[in-house]
């Protein structure tokens, strides 16, 4: 099984930060070099930001090992990850662990893009620190849950692809915004009612509620990334469409297969034309 074995921060970061740090940038790069997600999850949660200035312009140096990761899950290629019935326990801790995994990745993007990119307006790192907020909630619920099934976080290997895609558009906001969120994140608009319906017709009804809270926020989570990779067009002279076509080629992006959540992407702020054009033709890397 090909492995793939992220870089440690040396030494690594346990202790979340102080709330003496200078600025929110400052606080979620060191949240982000956490390496245990459940404590990521509630310093986030824990801390209050309100007093806290921005710090938009402040230049941060990159420290190594981003992101903060704990030993466990292993890390392999998609194409590793076993496939198991949901139907049977193992089956469907499998399944809540693979949505664990994902939401753990969802943290380390919110904090990232309010540390990474500088310059941009306040409202801009309030809005991502309410989803990194809403993200470590998610995580929350979800490593319980899979805790009453006999499995912590980690019992199963995972992938990467959340945070190959972060790392591949580390020095392009306008391409982070395509292809995080309205990419990748929407992708999760589109699952999770098929992802809901599996667990219920299990009996797992616990987990269907949490999904329901989690399709919840992340509909506005992607409403969050259209509102500013528009924003950004527009301040550029970029036509939002083309310009994503653009960058999904650029960055290799994967290919947008349906069914797609429609209802769910027109409230996340998705227009009409992309829709059209998302449903007729699928956008290719």
């Amino acid at each position: 099984m090909l492995t793939m074995t992220p870089t440690r921060p040396a030494p690594p970061l346990t202790q979340p930060p102080q709330s003496g740090a200078t600025s929110l940038r400052r606080q979620a790069l060191a949240l982000l070099q956490l390496r245990i997600t459940a404590q990521k999850a509630a310093a986030v949660r824990a801390l209050h930001t309100a007093h806290l200035p921005v710090g938009s312009t402040e230049q941060l140096p990159e420290p190594p090992g981003l992101p903060g990761r704990p030993e466990r899950p292993t890390l392999v290629l998609p194409s590793a990850l076993k496939t198991r019935a949901v139907g049977t326990l193992e089956g469907r801790a499998c399944l809540i662990h693979a949505l664990t995994h994902i939401e753990a990745n969802a943290i380390n993007l919110a904090l990232d893009i309010i540390w990474r990119f500088d310059t941009m307006p306040e409202a801009f790192y309030r809005d991502w620190w309410q989803v990194a907020q809403e993200e470590a909630l998610h995580f929350e619920l979800l490593a319980a849950h899979l805790r009453t099934l006999g499995h912590d976080y980690g019992d199963f290997p995972a992938h990467d692809g959340l945070w190959d895609m972060a790392s591949k558009t580390r020095h392009d906001l306008l391409a982070r915004l395509a292809l995080v969120p309205r990419t990748l994140e929407a992708r999760g608009l589109d699952a999770t009612p098929a992802i809901r319906n599996k667990l219920v017709s299990v009996g797992d009804q616990a987990a269907a509620r949490i999904l329901d809270i989690i399709l919840r926020d992340e509909i506005g989570h992607v409403a969050i990334g259209n509102r500013w990779f528009r924003q950004l067009c527009a301040q550029r002279g970029l036509e939002p469409v083309t310009t994503y076509a653009m960058l999904a080629q650029q960055y290799a992006a994967p290919v947008l297969k349906g069914p797609f959540n429609l209802s769910a992407r027109r409230a996340a702020g998705f227009e009409e034309a992309e829709l059209d054009a998302l449903c007729v033709t699928p956008v290719t890397a």
